[in-house]
């Protein structure tokens, strides 16, 4: 039989041998320190909304983020530290797998760490390696209370140094940021802002600042949770020309091209969520008897962990394909730049589907705080949501639409990427423009290999069908102005580009057939699903209705195809738990 065994990441069992020695010691020792807590503590904390102290403290004392989040340039010779996003999105599935608040102190940790990799200031990245091996995480300070995360608007300034100012000092910044990870105890806090004396986008600074300095007002933090989301304030801080990162332009640049590495992660740890919560909910339906039969003998029941399942692992093969592109980016090669928004809202918002259809069956069970399920059902929404929101991603995607679907161009072949490389284009992405621009290898190609899998065929026709309605149907000067309208084009896009990296990824596996056929039946449902939302809009037209309606697809029902994947989601009852 194809692969189908060990797709989700069980502690019991994991053992990463395509990593390096001491990668695979790392890991195990992260799995080991939140096993031996064990889950009572894990979810005593959460429930108290007790900071992680703890957790950095063995991060600190295990070197992890010193090893996963330094370049090799500045590792100091250590032959094991480099930005290796394999095994950092290994590692960011391990934290989301024990807590969306461990997740959280390293993925803030990355993003504050963003602009100083990316800059020419030699002194402020070694400081950031120093400050990493002594223990230290960052902040991203880019966000603000009236303006979110909008680059283009900061209201915090910078004002040239006056008389009577320290030697050296060359700003003073004062201003709020809000929604800020680890604003309480960065050490290195990566801080956007603009100058009072410089008009337009000259004015854009990105400056270093220390969570400890006495002109750092710690103002809160603004949500109730292990995370500690700071709201902070400057007051007249002094910013040296050692603190300076990058200025005008530049600065602009990175904070996209920050966000384009720093939010991938997004995926891993929504998938690290998800599959805690699947070995619960299974275990529990499986052993639990209603009105004399066990609930997964519901066909209900059994429809739901079948769809939670093909889901759960869709997310998987998408994020880990879509690795291989981010590893082999290049200036000559920015596919990335579709690969990463789709992570961000297609993974995530199937994270939070796959939560609700297993919320479904457990019910009451679900609430009970005695499960790790509930802290997941609490927060898997956050990831869609706090670190950019769905529509602002799949507007990007969109940027992407006419050359994926139409003008493919050649690249050679990607293999997986699991070796022991440092991504060091990731620190020289360019300026951040020209998203129009970027080309794709033919997405037609995967879908014909595949075809002769009953639901890859329909799908396939799903997909041709959007390329023959942006050919004879496509939204006119109104609709791309129309955000409502746009946004289900998106949805309808995204599910091409995510079904091609599926397909990619079952191929580089030799994943079990039955399950991929399983996967395009979710895909087919949700095509249509989205094909019917843009019927109903109030501003497609004639012509763009008919074409819903066309695109309609049932999916090829199998019921000896459901049943096989069923046993292999019921394989997984008692598979784990964790230590008490």
């Amino acid at each position: 039989m194809a692969n189908s065994s060990g797709l989700l990441f069980n502690p019991n069992r994991y053992d990463p041998s395509h990593f390096d020695p001491e990668t695979r010691r790392q890991l195990r020792a992260v799995i080991d320190w939140f096993e031996e807590r064990g889950k009572q503590k894990l979810l005593r904390d959460d429930l108290e909304a007790v900071w992680v102290s703890d957790f950095l403290d063995f991060i600190k004392r295990e070197r992890i983020f010193a090893t996963f989040l330094t370049p090799s340039e500045y590792g100091g010779g250590d032959p094991n530290k480099r930005w290796d996003t394999s095994r950092n999105a290994a590692l960011s599935e391990i934290f989301g797998f024990y807590g969306l608040a461990y997740w959280y102190a390293e993925q803030v940790t990355i993003l504050g760490l963003g602009p100083i990799w990316q800059s020419e200031n030699i002194k402020a990245k070694q400081r950031a390696a120093e400050q990493l091996e002594a223990g230290g995480v960052m902040a991203f300070a880019l966000s603000e209370r009236e303006h979110g995360a909008d680059i283009y608007n900061t209201d915090m300034l910078l004002t040239p140094a006056r008389d009577g100012d320290d030697e050296g000092v060359v700003f003073r910044a004062s201003g709020e940021k809000y929604y800020i990870g680890n604003g309480n105890v960065a050490g290195m806090v990566s801080v956007f802002s603009r100058r009072t004396d410089v008009e337009g986008a000259d004015g854009y600074v990105w400056f270093v600042a220390d969570s400890g300095h006495p002109n750092y007002e710690l103002v809160g933090n603004v949500v109730h949770g292990q995370m500690y989301v700071s709201n902070f304030r400057l007051n007249d801080y002094p910013v040296h020309e050692e603190d300076i990162l990058c200025a005008g332009p530049e600065a602009f640049s990175a904070a996209l091209n920050t966000v384009n590495v720093g939010k991938f992660n997004l995926c891993s740890g929504s998938i690290g969520m998800c599959e805690h919560a699947f070995y619960e909910a299974i275990t529990h339906a499986n052993n639990r008897i209603l009105y004399g039969n066990p609930v997964t003998d519901f066909p209900h029941v059994r429809a739901g962990f079948v769809d939670a399942y093909a889901r759960l692992i869709a997310m998987k093969l998408f994020s880990d394909r879509a690795i291989d592109y981010f590893r082999s980016a290049s200036l000559d090669d920015r596919r990335y730049l579709l690969f990463n928004p789709v992570t961000k809202s297609k993974v995530t918002s199937e994270g939070e589907a796959v939560v609700t259809l297993l919320w479904d069956i457990l019910a009451a069970k679900g609430f009970e705080k005695n499960t790790y399920f509930s802290e997941v059902a609490r927060l898997i929404g956050a990831l869609p949501r706090l670190e950019g929101t769905v529509h602002v991603n799949v507007a990007q995607i969109l940027k992407f639409m006419p050359n994926y679907m139409l003008n493919p161009a050649a690249y050679p072949e990607i293999g997986t990427r699991d070796d022991p490389a440092d991504d060091v284009f990731f620190w020289a992405q360019g300026p951040a423009r020209g998203a129009s621009k970027v080309q794709f290898a033919d997405w037609t190609a995967v879908y014909e290999k595949y075809s002769g899998i009953p639901n890859v065929a329909l799908f396939y026709e799903q997909a041709r069908a959007l390329r023959e309605l942006l050919v004879s149907a496509a939204p006119d000067a109104d609709q791309m102005r129309d955000l409502d309208f746009l946004l289900v084009l998106g949805h309808l896009f995204t599910l091409v580009v995510y079904g091609q990296l599926i397909l990619e990824q079952a191929d580089l596996i030799g994943l079990d057939h039955e399950l991929v056929d399983q996967i395009f039946d979710v895909q087919i449902r949700d095509f249509s699903g989205h094909a019917v939302a843009m019927h109903g809009k109030p501003s497609s037209t004639s012509a763009q209705q008919d074409w819903a309606i066309a695109a309609v697809r049932k999916p090829v029902v199998d019921q000896h195809r459901f049943d096989r994947v069923w046993e292999q989601v019921k394989a997984y009852d008692g598979a784990y738990e964790m230590r008490p």
